[in-house]
């Protein structure tokens, strides 16, 4: 009974690991998928000056989950009559931030550019639209440094962890 107990404890702190390893991975990809989501929002915006709730859903159509759910509910949330894009915006980012591996300074970063959304000219749009871009080039090098230093890193810990706890208890 002993070593089930003690393959289940090493199992369980495995898959942690594995899962904060996951995580560590993941974050790059869906930084370059908002990088490209933004590149496509503001060709919309700029060449197509389609409105946003059709760029959105043109912006749903060509990019992977959970970015696609991002915007695809954003352009049913701008369907309603009488809807706030900003407020909008950011519970939609909320449910963004639990689905993606995404952190907290990208979701300051998207909660900023929010708030500009709409509320300018062509111009004036494509140069927020750079400038948040520009952020998240920089929190795409920083995520990529910590996935390369962290990522196997967790998955080892993972089960050095539950090895050690079980021999603490054996």
């Amino acid at each position: 009974m002993k070593w089930i107990g003690a393959l289940l404890l090493v199992s369980m702190t495995t898959w942690i690991g594995f899962e904060i390893s996951k995580r560590l991975d993941d974050r790059p990809k869906h930084i370059r998928q908002l990088k490209n989501a933004l590149q496509i929002l503001e060709a919309e915006i700029l060449y197509s000056q389609l409105p946003l709730q059709e760029a959105f859903h043109t912006i749903a159509k060509q990019i992977p989950n959970p970015l696609q759910s991002f915007f695809r509910a954003l352009s049913e949330g701008m369907k309603q009559d009488g809807v706030d894009l900003n407020h909008l915006w950011k519970q939609e980012i909320d449910v963004l931030m639990q689905t993606s591996s995404l952190g907290k300074i990208e979701q300051e970063i998207l909660i900023q550019f929010g708030q500009t959304l709409g509320q300018h000219d062509f111009t004036q749009q494509q140069k927020h639209i750079q400038l948040t871009t520009s952020h998240l080039d920089r929190e795409l090098a920083e995520a990529r440094d910590d996935q390369y230093k962290y990522s196997k890193m967790a998955k080892s810990l993972g089960v050095l962890c539950g090895l050690f706890i079980v021999l603490l208890f054996l």
